[in-house]
């Protein structure tokens, strides 16, 4: 099956699930055809066929939950119950039993791509030592969680950095066209609000790539003289086990929070198959571009590496095997394979962007 052929067949089941935004549907289509890097972003579900081809030697891994769409822009912010700033992994639309495998392979791919499109200028060999290096620590040590208060001042910089000012992000939000939404989606929304029955507005927000088409509706409001947000995000199972035809209802992403190690999100929810949240100039997704110029390339992704550890660290059961698995592998076996996918990934791309 060609990559033409798993995107609309991927589709056509996307539809039978949920209310296909077809806008944004159309949006990701050009956006796959602008660079490799949102091409791999867009396209979890053709990943998956090809690393188990491409990768055979890796599909054998352990098994855990893992993130699936993992890759480097997947990382943000978030304020815990007590207020604190807190980084991490920040999108788990596709979490699903996996070898651990290919989480790290995904990553360092992701980084690859970065390096090529001159978001990242660390070379592939340390880009994939610093990722391997970071989840092997992590996983030795038990876990910790990303506190950014006191400690991490990289990626505390990039947190802060002025793409994410407050005025910025609520000028832009203020611009945001209105979207009805479905009373239960409206429902959802307000038992997240301060008090259930202040006045909102819902609107449309585009965000991401993978996840372009999925019904996706804010809550804006004012509450005491400031701004406030509130996202539901319809969710549906990973494309993990439909790519190998496997029958999957279940939805694994408030699975892999709630066991991972981290301090949560209070406001990150789950309800009628909808994910709720929290959105706010420090409680969203941080761009490759919103990173300082000066910046220690080779500290963030070691931080990602030990970020994607502790969320596999929440299957206990399996910590074990993957540790004696990853002392067992050779030596630039990460960075053979993310070569690999990069190469495949890029003539998938090529094909797409001759489509007729």
């Amino acid at each position: 099956m060609s990559v033409i052929e798993a995107t609309r067949a991927y589709e056509r089941w996307l539809r039978t699930e949920l209310d296909v935004v077809a806008r944004d549907l159309a949006l990701k289509h050009t956006l796959m055809a602008e660079d490799l890097f949102s091409f791999m972003r867009a396209t979890f579900y053709r990943w998956v066929p090809v690393w188990h081809e491409v990768c055979a030697d890796l599909v054998s891994a352990p098994r855990l939950l893992a993130v699936g769409d993992l890759h480097v822009e997947n990382f943000g912010t978030w304020r815990d119950a007590e207020a604190r700033l807190v980084w991490g992994i920040n999108d788990v639309d596709e979490a699903a039993p996996m070898p651990y495998t290919l989480d790290l392979v995904r990553l360092a791919a992701s980084a690859l791509l970065a390096k090529r499109g001159e978001h990242l200028a660390i070379a592939p060999k340390e880009a994939c030592k610093a990722i391997l290096d970071g989840y092997r620590r992590q996983l030795e040590g038990g876990g910790r969680p990303f506190v950014l208060e006191e400690d991490h001042g990289t990626l505390r910089e990039a947190a802060l950095s002025a793409e994410r000012d407050p005025q910025h992000f609520w000028q832009k939000m203020a611009m945001l066209p209105d979207l009805r939404a479905p009373a239960k989606v409206r429902k959802l929304l307000a038992a997240r609000l301060p008090d259930p029955r202040m006045k909102f507005r819902t609107a449309h927000r585009i965000s991401g790539t993978g996840s372009l088409g999925r019904p996706r509706y804010l809550a804006l409001a004012e509450w005491e003289g400031a701004q406030l947000a509130r996202e539901a995000k319809a969710m549906l199972p990973s494309a993990f086990g439909w790519a190998l035809g496997r029958r999957d209802e279940a939805l694994h992403c408030h699975t892999i929070i709630a066991r991972a190690v981290r301090c949560h999100d209070p406001f990150f929810t789950f309800g009628d198959r909808y994910l709720l949240r929290r959105l706010g100039p420090h409680c969203s997704r941080i761009e490759l571009a919103m990173l300082p110029k000066s910046r220690n390339e080779k500290r963030l992704l070691e931080a990602m590496g030990r970020e994607t550890a502790n969320l596999h660290l929440g299957s206990n059961s399996s910590v074990g095997a993957v540790r004696a698995d990853l002392k067992a592998r050779p030596k630039g076996w990460l960075l053979a394979a993310a070569r690999a996918m990069v190469r495949a990934t890029a003539a998938d791309w090529k094909t797409w962007k001759t489509r007729g």
